[in-house]
């Protein structure tokens, strides 16, 4: 597996998200609530990818990690459901609350990537490690 390429397209994926971010502080409700359909059409589409994987996968570290990501969809899904909800509100007092809920999540998505991303590291470095000690074994079996 090239796990550099792929931590390169995670952190093309970052710095698209990062641009999309700093545009939307900018735009109108409207435009906002256009990008929000697309980011969740986005997930959506890699929720379905991600449990397809997961029904294919086998083994429990690649369930573990099917099981993570589709937890992960469905606080998207609640996300997407207080978007909803946000929307039909009137009260300004409540969506101040909403506002601030958003906040949070939004700080928890973000700690939760950061994680993700540690875990990641620490798993490709162990596979690597495998990998090493996989060639050395053989190396000095054929010795």
């Amino acid at each position: 597996m090239d796990f550099p390429e792929r931590l390169g397209a995670l952190q093309q994926r970052v710095a698209a998200a990062r641009t999309d971010v700093e545009a939307a502080a900018n735009e109108t409700r409207e435009e906002v609530g256009k990008r929000i359909d697309q980011a969740q059409a986005d997930l959506d589409q890699a929720v379905k990818h991600a449990q397809q994987q997961a029904e294919q996968a086998a083994g429990a570290a690649r369930t573990k990690w099917a099981q993570m990501r589709s937890e992960a969809a469905a606080k998207m899904e609640d996300v997407k459901a207080k978007i909803d909800k946000r929307a039909r509100e009137r009260d300004a007092k409540a969506a101040a609350g909403e506002a601030d809920w958003a906040d949070a999540n939004a700080a928890d998505a973000i700690k939760f990537a950061e994680w993700a991303v540690d875990n990641a590291e620490l798993a490709i470095l162990d596979a690597i490690d495998a990998h090493a000690y996989a060639y050395d074994l053989a190396k000095a079996a054929s010795s």
